[in-house]
């Protein structure tokens, strides 16, 4: 019978992805980025689904809030360094947009 790691052991792992996915963000490594990104929620799926099973651990509430807080913590800074690369992306996307419909309206090459 396999055995399912513990809430807390869940949290811990999602601790680390997380310091994980900001020195990704920072490395501007967007592929790592959402390696991490899917793996922290495939962990957030089984908390979800373990939850409704587990009873809590009053002695772990205080390490869950504190993880928690640093994984919140963790998720700002990846934002600051993805925000202006998905403003970018948008710019970029937007032109491209505006160009077809500009080369379908007067024609392509003039």
């Amino acid at each position: 019978m396999l055995l399912m790691p513990a809430q807390i052991e869940i949290y811990e792992q999602m601790c680390a992805l997380s310091s994980r996915m900001v020195e990704a963000a920072r490395a501007n490594d967007w592929d790592r980025l959402i390696d991490l990104e899917r793996a922290v929620a495939d962990l957030r799926d089984t908390l979800a689904t373990d939850a409704e099973s587990a009873s809590p651990d009053p002695r772990d509430a205080r390490k869950k809030r504190d993880m928690i807080q640093r994984i919140l913590k963790d998720d700002a800074e990846v934002r600051r360094h993805t925000e202006p690369w998905m403003e970018q992306v948008r710019r970029f996307l937007s032109g491209d947009v505006k160009k077809r419909q500009i080369d379908r309206a007067y024609g392509a090459g003039g």
